[in-house]
Formats: C-alpha cells, sequence, structure tokens
C-alpha cells in the first residue's frame, strides 16, 4: 500500500519554472523524497513524513532560540524604551543608563527565557507550518492552490503562530520583567517561580492575547512575504534556475529575502509588541493605560527603529539557520521542488 500522496504543487516549494508539473504523474505516483548530492547524515528523508516534519521543527527551534538569544542586548535596550520613554528616551542614552546602572551584564538579562521561549516558538512555527501548508493545499486541491497559493501561505503560518504563541508566552512574561526590573528577579531560574507565587500560573499568560496580536501579523508576513520575495528572486533577479544554483548562493538569497522580510514584519506588529512589554512589565496595567503612557503615536514609532534592525536581521539569519539544517539532514532548501523517488514495482 502506498503511502499517502502529496497533492503540494511544486511552486510552493520552487520559484524557478523549470523543473515538475502540479499534479503530474510522477508526483502522483511516488512518495517524493528529498535530494541531496550526497547521503546525509540521517538518511534520506521522505517528504511530508514524521521525519520531514520533525526535522523542519529542530531547525525552526535552532533558527529562532539562537538568533534570539544573539540580540539579547538589542531585546534589553527596546524593551526599556517601550516601558520607560521617560528615563529611555532613545538608543544611544538607553545603552549608556543600562551600562552605568547594570554593567556589561546588564545587556544579558533575561537570555536563559528567551532562548528556551523562542526555541519552543521555532518548533511550532516552522514544524506546523509545513504541516499546515501541505494541509490546506490538499484541502483546495491544484487548481484553487495555484490560485491561492498566498492565501495558504498565510493561512498555513497563522494556524502555526497560534500554537506557537502558547509555547512562549511563559517565557516571555519571565523576559520582560527581568529584563526591564532590575533587581526583580537574576534570570529565569528565579524569575518563573516569582511570578508563579505572587500571580499564579496564569499570570505566565497575562500577554497571551497581545502577544497573539504582535505574533500573528508577525509570522504571516514574515512567511507569505519571504516566500513570494525567494520565487521574485529567481525568477528576475537570477538567471540561473533555482535547482542549479550553488548552496551558498540559495542561502544568500535566503538572508536578503528574509531580512526584506523582516522590515515588513517589524512595522506591522509594533504596536502589538509595545502592549506586550508594558502589560507584561506592570501588573494590573491595561491597554488603554499602555496607549496613555505611551501615546497612540508612540504606539506605533516607540523603539521601532531599533526593533527593524533587530528583526531584519533576526529573520534573515533565521532563514539561513533554518535553509543551512535542512541541506545538513539532506533536505532542499525551502523553495526547492522535492525531487520524486523511483516507483516500485508492484
Amino acid at each position: 500500500m502506498a503511502s499517502r500522496q502529496s497533492l503540494l504543487p511544486s511552486f510552493l516549494y520552487a520559484a524557478s519554472s523549470g523543473s515538475g508539473t502540479p499534479g503530474g504523474r510522477a508526483a502522483q505516483e511516488a512518495p517524493v523524497v528529498a535530494r541531496a548530492p550526497s547521503e546525509p547524515p540521517f538518511g534520506k528523508i521522505e517528504m511530508f513524513s514524521p521525519a520531514y516534519y520533525a526535522a523542519c521543527g529542530f531547525g525552526g527551534a535552532a533558527a529562532c532560540g539562537l538568533t534570539h538569544a544573539a540580540v539579547t542586548p538589542l531585546d534589553v535596550i527596546k524593551c526599556n524604551i517601550q516601558i520607560d520613554p521617560a528615563k529611555y528616551k532613545n538608543i544611544s542614552s538607553s545603552f549608556s543608563i543600562v551600562l552605568k546602572e547594570q554593567g556589561v551584564r546588564g545587556f544579558f538579562r533575561g537570555w536563559a527565557p528567551t532562548f528556551l521561549g523562542y526555541s519552543a516558538q521555532g518548533a511550532f512555527k516552522y514544524g506546523l507550518y509545513e504541516v499546515f501548508k501541505k494541509e490546506y493545499t490538499d484541502m483546495a486541491g491544484p487548481e484553487y492552490a495555484a490560485k491561492y497559493k498566498t492565501l495558504i501561505y498565510l493561512a498555513g503560518s497563522a494556524t502555526a503562530e497560534v500554537v506557537a504563541d502558547v509555547a512562549l508566552c511563559p517565557m516571555e512574561a519571565v523576559k520582560v520583567r527581568v529584563q526591564t526590573q532590575p533587581g526583580y528577579a537574576r534570570g529565569l531560574r528565579d524569575g518563573f517561580p516569582k511570578i508563579v507565587r505572587a500571580e499564579g500560573y496564569a499570570g505566565l499568560f497575562r500577554g497571551m492575547v497581545p502577544l497573539w496580536g504582535r505574533q500573528i501579523p508577525y509570522t504571516m508576513m514574515k512567511f507569505a512575504t519571504y516566500e513570494n520575495i525567494v520565487e521574485m528572486a529567481y525568477k528576475h533577479l537570477i538567471p540561473t534556475p533555482k535547482d542549479q544554483c550553488s548552496k551558498p548562493l540559495q542561502l544568500g538569497v535566503s538572508f536578503g529575502s528574509g531580512y526584506i522580510a523582516g522590515v515588513f514584519c517589524a512595522a506591522i506588529s509594533h504596536p502589538a509588541d509595545n502592549l506586550v512589554s508594558f502589560l507584561n512589565n506592570a501588573k494590573g496595567a491595561t491597554v488603554g493605560d499602555a496607549v496613555k503612557n505611551l501615546g497612540l503615536w508612540g504606539l506605533f514609532t516607540r523603539g521601532l527603529p531599533l526593533r527593524i534592525v533587530m528583526i531584519g536581521t533576526l529573520t534573515g539569519t533565521q532563514w539561513v539557520i533554518y535553509d543551512s539544517f535542512k541541506v545538513m539532514v539532506g533536505l532542499p532548501t525551502t523553495g526547492e521542488t522535492p525531487a520524486a523517488a523511483p516507483r516500485e514495482e508492484a
């Protein structure tokens, strides 16, 4: 009995038009297996199999956890600018204040909840995105999937992010308290139980709705914009078909496309990011309190330049790490048409 066959059109994984026909005979008759120039360390991974989704989840965890932890100093400055605009007036003065009051260690406050929270979020975000993108494509069928591919990117990423944020929210609450309230806690080990003792486990999820408001539009923009920019890059900027480009070139396209997508992500999600920081910092605070404190204009702009630099770099680097991991385990980079395995005779 052949395994369940994917209806996923090739264009959802390839910007170039050089290989594969959506709904073609080979795709219907044989399982799709990741192509690799040499045997990968974990053997061949069948596309859309549990092993494939697990690999994507692991790559997503590495991409998000490592990058967010690496930019902790920028995050510390951003959160303080959002929380206390009277004291932290701009980027340069904020760096000076943190250095003077907390020393160099102050720039790395909250790195542990950041790493753990975004690793969990990344695993669900990238892994489930691949799951839902395929499922929604199968539901639509080849014709409608071709016509509404961007809607599939948007729907798949939004659904994945709803789950991913549940994993992120507790660590985000700890991170904000540690970064914006010197003396509240040294880090995850004492910050997590302190919130639970004071507010119960519900206190860890007090920022859940604003977090969804920030992360769902962010992730929809991140994946849909990235997929379309990659497609346009190989269609209009690079004359060589994607499957003939070197891996370094493909990873360069991943970074550039990811950085551009990150700029859009930062802009669309920034008001909600200000709300998440404000609500997690002050017990009993409301959205109205945040608007009154920051002002409506400040809600959209406070800390935005720094966040654009941070999110652009994060997003570009995340796609490079994610695609590099896929290459390492023998999977095609994002946008590459999977090769069909030879059909086994009955």
